[in-house]
């Protein structure tokens, strides 16, 4: 059976809902970080850096979000929740998974762990320059939506990107400007909500209403 090891609302939730989406049989383990689980030698012989999520298929030990994302989508050709190898679209997906996890999921650790990467006494100018790098990002994730006409981001066609983006738009909610603040980014987040997969999976890691868009 799969195994996703996890942590509720980090990034193994992009993985979680794709899962929920697929509708396989999978098994969620915790890795606490309130003991700093990542770092022991038991988790750090699954991914030598710390991080969540891991993906265990079998003998296939699988770090990486779009990594994991990917694999699952491949290894379920069947479900069709990625376009077919060799088109445009699928370039498309491959592009904004990139994006997402390369470019503004970046820019959102740096925002939430800013004194990991400047002194006390420059963690407050450095969160406002990160926050105002964020914004551009998000209007470039508007006008994609705005572009290919929804309801997902590459249009009709729902990919593993639509997790990685709604999960990534709800770390947002508490900037001034949170993607739910924007058009279309907002419309979109409440379609996402909608989905059965994300409110099962918001059930299993007991997220509370305001986790993907603040209340107010």
């Amino acid at each position: 059976m799969l195994q996703l090891h996890y942590h509720p609302t980090d990034a193994s939730l992009m993985p979680h809902i794709f899962l929920e989406e697929l509708g396989v049989p999978f098994e969620l383990v915790l890795v606490d970080r309130s003991r700093n689980a990542q770092q022991s030698p038991e988790y750090l012989r699954l991914n030598p850096n710390g991080k969540i999520p891991v993906l265990v298929d079998g003998d296939l030990v699988l770090y990486e979000t779009p990594a994991i994302l990917l694999h699952l989508a491949d290894t379920h050709p069947d479900k069709q929740l990625m376009p077919a190898l060799g088109t445009p679209l699928r370039a498309h997906a491959y592009k904004w998974m990139v994006w997402l996890s390369n470019t503004l999921h970046p820019n959102m650790t740096n925002y939430f762990y800013a004194e990991r990467y400047v002194p006390a006494e420059n963690v407050a100018d450095f969160v406002a320059r990160t926050e105002a790098r964020i914004g551009p990002l998000l209007d470039q994730l508007e006008a994609q939506l705005q572009s290919s006409g929804g309801p997902w981001l590459l249009g009709e066609t729902y990919t593993p990107a639509d997790c990685m983006a709604l999960v990534l738009c709800s770390w947002t909610r508490n900037l001034q400007r949170p993607a739910s603040s924007l058009p279309a980014l907002g419309a979109y987040i409440d379609r996402m909500r909608q989905r059965p997969a994300v409110q099962r999976a918001s059930a299993t890691e007991r997220l509370p209403e305001t986790f993907f868009k603040k209340a107010g």
